[in-house]
């Protein structure tokens, strides 16, 4: 499984604009293969703040994510709402064993 949290600053003013146009957004892509979740979030600390949070059941399925034709849309759509470009982590499920000392 994938990880992805991708966390992008709106500009002032701008962040129900962006929503708006990423419920679109979120809507295709839970409909496409090996998407387990995707989910945008507010920041309570600072509300222009956005934080997508998504779950993939493979690496391949979450680069065809990032090809699919309503990917192109969302990119070119949100570009002049951003204050600066998205920051985007990619973890994969790797297994930790937590031990208490």
């Amino acid at each position: 499984m994938i990880y992805v949290v991708a966390t992008t600053q709106v500009k002032p003013g701008q962040r129900d604009t962006y929503i708006a146009g990423h419920k679109k957004c979120i809507a295709e892509t839970r409909k496409e293969k090996g998407c387990l979740s995707y989910e945008g979030h507010t920041s309570i600390h600072d509300p222009d703040t956005y934080v997508v949070v998504e779950r993939w059941e493979t690496r391949d399925d979450l680069n065809a994510h990032g090809r699919a034709p309503h990917m192109k849309v969302w990119r070119e759509y949100s570009a002049p709402l951003k204050a600066s470009p998205t920051v985007i982590e990619i973890i994969s499920d790797a297994k930790v064993d937590i031990i208490k000392a």
